[in-house]
């Protein structure tokens, strides 16, 4: 039974050693170090295991860490991408100097990079830098609510390249990260979650404007979402052609995310109240002469 069991380790041990001799075969010399194929397998785990462990330190920093100290979500999700970057520009540099891999050397190949980054990935590289400025300058950041070109919704993430916006439709639109440096953006949120809404509407001219103040004023106290502090306000803007003219302007939280939906209640609401007081909303009248330049001629007189 011993002399089987020896000749079976044999057998393994003579399967193994060319299979052991191919691993450390070097594939290729670099800087006079030669690179077998178990070398490279073992920088591609080591970088595997390094974008884990920077993926787990981001999540664990936004997730647990971060709130606990009542960290804004847009702040912590910064705090948590500047955080992964470090460890993996960190991380790679000590991979490559324990694998023997000379950075310094690759200066040659850094300027070849450099050249590709003018040429054919400019555009790349400069999504990536903006990327990185937002993070940093917080213009905008998760969870606020932004208007970029015609694209309105609310930021779910910011990537090295782009951002993603979720609009009110459910759908997610990725922007360039350079879009929100050398563009013009509309932050509803970048200090204070709240926005000013103004609803314009008209009455007849045999109302009193007064009146109609101290209905609007009651009628918008009992609508859901509109802030009690600062409170709303009935502007007189002027007169118009039909109508005089109003601004209903109140401020709300809620529906930072949807103003076209407090927009509609409060015109259901305002329409059922005016109904009910008898307030005229009017219409555009206009009223046309018709003048006639038309003269009788007279029939030519009889010599």
């Amino acid at each position: 039974m011993d002399q089987e069991d020896a000749t079976f380790w044999d057998k393994a041990l003579s399967f193994l050693e060319p299979l052991w001799d191919a691993l450390h075969f070097p594939l290729f010399h670099f800087n006079e170090k030669p690179f077998s194929f178990l070398t490279l397998i073992g920088i591609l785990a080591a970088v595997i295991g390094l974008f884990w462990v920077a993926n787990r330190v981001r999540r664990l920093l936004v997730k647990r860490i971060l709130p606990h100290y009542r960290t804004n979500q847009g702040i912590a999700e910064s705090i948590g991408t500047i955080t992964r970057y470090l460890i993996l520009i960190i991380g790679v540099i000590v991979i490559f100097q324990s694998a023997g891999i000379d950075l310094s050397t690759l200066s040659i190949l850094a300027g070849a990079l450099g050249i590709g980054i003018g040429f054919g990935l400019q555009n790349i590289a400069n999504n990536f830098i903006s990327g990185i400025i937002i993070l940093l300058e917080n213009p905008i950041k998760v969870g606020d609510r932004i208007e970029v070109g015609e694209v309105q919704g609310n930021v779910t993430e910011i990537k090295a390249r782009s951002t993603i916006i979720n609009t009110n439709d459910n759908i997610d639109i990725i922007v360039p990260n350079s879009a929100f440096i050398d563009g013009q953006v509309i932050n509803w949120s970048l200090n204070d979650r709240k926005v000013r809404i103004k609803l314009p509407f008209g009455v007849s001219y045999s109302e009193k404007p007064a009146r109609v103040q101290q209905l609007l004023l009651e009628l918008v106290d009992d609508i859901d979402g509109v802030m009690k502090e600062p409170g709303a306000e009935v502007w007189f803007v002027g007169y118009g052609d039909s109508s005089i003219d109003f601004e209903l302007v109140f401020w709300t939280r809620k529906f930072i995310e949807r103003p076209e939906v407090i927009r509609s209640q409060l015109y259901y609401a305002i329409f059922e109240k005016f109904e009910e007081e008898n307030i005229e909303i009017p219409f555009p009248q206009r009223d046309i002469h018709i003048r006639s330049n038309h003269t009788q001629q007279q029939p030519p007189m009889a010599k």
